[in-house]
């Protein structure tokens, strides 16, 4: 039952539209829970459209959203971590058993290159792993800070200025080229009528 209704949400997911909105959700200190309730948010958030800031532990079933949240829509600042372990569920007494399907649940929605990692430091197991630091950005873009985005803005702006040279540049060279082409033109003309009268 638990899984069947985690494959109904993964579906679900699968097949709704985004749409554009300013909003931003910040990640801090989420510990996880069950797949099927952030199968459910994520879908909710994936369909509103917000961007999802990662500023913090996004742990256990969090990192769903790594596969469920377009990439393009979420970054991470610089405190950002990352927790990755196997689905398990409680036994008849309530202790923790590991379960296959709910692994295999995770590790399909996971994008192929959280897989690569996740396998680079030694796959789902009950052990919680860490994705965090520089390894965090290598797969998630990083939120940038304000002097970030300043130096982002002053490159473009220097790029553009360079581009806007570059065109006048050959402006320039092209009316050369068409003015002396034109004075060859006249100058063979002139040699030509000359000739002729000859």
């Amino acid at each position: 039952m638990w899984f069947r209704g985690t494959l109904l949400c993964a579906a679900a997911v699968a097949s709704i539209t985004t749409t554009p909105a300013s909003a931003t959700m910040r990640i801090a200190e989420d510990r996880g829970g069950q797949i099927g309730h952030y199968l459910q948010a994520f879908a909710m958030l994936r369909s509103s459209g917000e961007k999802v800031m990662i500023d913090g532990n996004c742990l256990s079933a969090c990192t769903l959203v790594l596969g469920l949240i377009p990439r393009s829509r979420i970054c991470a600042t610089d405190r950002a971590r990352f927790g990755f372990h196997a689905a398990w569920m409680p036994d008849a007494d309530g202790a923790p058993v590991t379960s296959q399907l709910g692994t295999q649940a995770l590790w399909n929605i996971y994008p192929s290159d959280v897989r690569r990692w996740i396998n680079r430091n030694g796959g789902l197991s009950r052990k919680m792993i860490y994705l965090q630091g520089n390894a965090v950005h290598s797969l998630v873009p990083n939120c940038g800070s304000k002097r970030d985005e300043t130096r982002r803005a002053e490159v473009e702006t220097k790029r553009k200025s360079e581009r806007r040279a570059d065109k006048r540049f050959e402006r320039q060279v092209s009316k050369r080229v068409a003015s002396n082409t034109t004075r060859r033109a006249i100058r063979y003309s002139a040699i030509s009528t000359a000739n002729d009268r000859r």
